[in-house]
């Protein structure tokens, strides 16, 4: 096995790992979270942070970091990696002092703003606001670290990275709310696990790549280059932002449920990105191979054959998401979790979280796009998108609160993938049908199937005890789905991975 095969393999372990672990300590310590600190202030500490998040973009330059790295290292100039990451690092300090000043601003400006807190309120979200802050300007400029280990291929020790940041985070914060600390704590925590993340990337950085940082370089040409590719990748990360994080300001300024709506939107988001990080998990391992396939002209040979591997195996795993939650999601909020008040959530969380599964496995595509530069195609898409949320955000919050927020997300991401599937004919002239007739096709009917079956255990179980019930019928849903993909779905390869995997864990207990 290749080193960069085997770092993709630990890093995908480490990676499902991490994400299972958030999942699981998430299911239990979220619920329990929000009763420490309680609904209002829940509300609060998403606000603010989907507040600072607006303000602390990297304006593109991660992913162009992260591509212009990964194409000097496929050609093996070194020089040119160690001279551009000394320009981004310049880049950065200068965009932080900006950030900095808006920032300042912002809160001067928050009485204004929100209208609709009530002073008690103000107060907290002020002091959560000022923390957020701090750490988010401090750790602005290290954004690109995790590009710069993407791009020489170190997943293994990025995905760590990650999975000590999840589980600093939970197990801090349980011992700050048991020792009586309150919301403050929750924004404290995840700033200290950001920093402490940030020190063993630059570790990893320093130990495990040739990176020499030339601070003192500075080339016209190469800074032309560089903004060429990043402004358009900033267009892209300010149209994200017109998604999550301006919706619950927009929430808090026209619904009438305040931070109520706010809480119920962010208890969405929370469930909505454990689908997305497992959905995602391995698809920045990829730019470097796709880079080589790009640089080497074996584009028509080598992409749809990896494209359609790879998103075989994202349309089971999000498939398996989507239905698992579309059948015990309103169980698993009401009951598991016993947060009958945020019922909403279910329909919320579900109306987010069912375009993923029409547009995350083409990753690979999208990948692409920013190896081939073609990201400003993407940026118009994403833009254009962003501002049909934020029209529609406007309108429906303010008639249905968090589920007329979700319903825009729900329409933007449906025109959002369309968009972009007939961008990935047109302009990287893939098979997309081939694409869909290798992956949708084969995977769907088996999902359906088993929606049927949850739908129908959710319906006639009649075990009393709900965590038995949950228990029983999620265990039925992923069975029957397991079943009919080793059966009838699953191709050579994927059972090779699937029982590999099985195989070398039996081995090693044994031994």
């Amino acid at each position: 096995m290749s080193n960069s095969s085997k770092q993709i393999k630990i890093g995908a372990i480490v990676s499902y790992l991490a994400i299972a672990f958030n999942m699981v300590a998430g299911l239990i310590y979220t619920p329990w979270m929000i009763t420490k600190i309680g609904q209002s202030n829940y509300g609060l500490y998403t606000l603010a942070t989907s507040l600072i998040t607006m303000f602390i973009m990297d304006f593109g330059m991660s992913a162009a970091a992260a591509r212009f790295i990964a194409k000097y290292n496929a050609e093996g100039d070194q020089k040119s990696v160690n001279n551009i990451i000394g320009l981004i690092y310049k880049l950065y300090l200068g965009l932080d002092t900006i950030i900095l000043t808006a920032l300042v601003v912002v809160y001067i400006l928050i009485d204004v703003i929100y209208t609709n807190l009530s002073p008690e309120e103000l107060e907290t979200f002020k002091v959560l606001y000022i923390i957020v802050g701090t750490y988010s300007v401090i750790s602005f400029p290290f954004t690109n670290l995790k590009g710069m280990l993407t791009a020489y291929e170190q997943f293994a020790g990025l995905k760590f990275c990650e999975l000590f940041h999840k589980v600093f985070i939970i197990v801090a914060m349980v011992l700050a709310l048991l020792m009586g600390y309150g919301v403050y704590a929750l924004v404290f925590v995840n700033a200290l696990s950001g920093l402490l993340t940030i020190a063993m990337k630059l570790y990893i950085i320093k130990k495990k790549t040739p990176i020499k940082v030339n601070f003192r370089f500075f080339d016209m040409k190469m800074l032309k280059s560089f903004f060429g590719f990043s402004v358009w990748s900033t267009v892209v990360s300010l149209a994200q932002r017109l998604i999550f994080n301006i919706t619950p300001s927009i929430i808090a300024a026209v619904s009438s449920t305040g931070s109520v709506g706010v809480a119920v939107f962010g208890l969405a988001t929370t469930i909505e990105s454990y689908v997305y990080t497992f959905a995602t998990a391995i698809n920045g391992m990829f730019m470097p191979r796709i880079s080589k396939i790009v640089y080497s002209g074996k584009k028509d040979e080598e992409l749809l054959p990896l494209m359609t591997k790879i998103g075989r195996i994202q349309c089971m795993i999000i498939g398996i998401l989507v239905v698992g939650f579309m059948t015990l999601g309103k169980s698993f909020v009401v009951d598991i979790w016993g947060k009958p008040d945020f019922a909403e959530s279910y329909i919320c969380a579900l109306l987010i979280i069912a375009p993923s599964y029409f547009y995350l496995p083409m990753q690979i595509a999208h990948t692409t796009m920013i190896v081939e530069n073609k990201v400003k195609l993407k940026a118009i898409i994403f833009l254009v998108v962003g501002v049909i949320n934020v029209i529609l955000s406007l309108i429906l919050s303010n008639f249905y609160g968090a589920i007329g927020a979700s319903l825009s997300i729900f329409i933007a991401y449906t025109i959002r993938a369309i968009m972009m599937v007939t961008v990935y004919k047109k302009v990287l002239k893939l098979d997309m049908w081939n694409f869909f007739k290798g992956s949708y096709l084969k995977i769907t009917p088996y999902l359906i199937i088993t929606a049927i079956v949850g739908f129908l255990a959710e319906v006639f179980n009649p075990i009393g005890n709900v965590f038995i019930r949950f228990g029983v019928n999620g265990v039925l849903v992923v069975g029957v789905f397991g079943v009919l993909m080793v059966l009838f779905g699953m191709n050579q390869y994927e059972k090779n991975l699937f029982f590999g995997v099985f195989k070398k864990a039996l081995s090693k207990i044994k031994r």
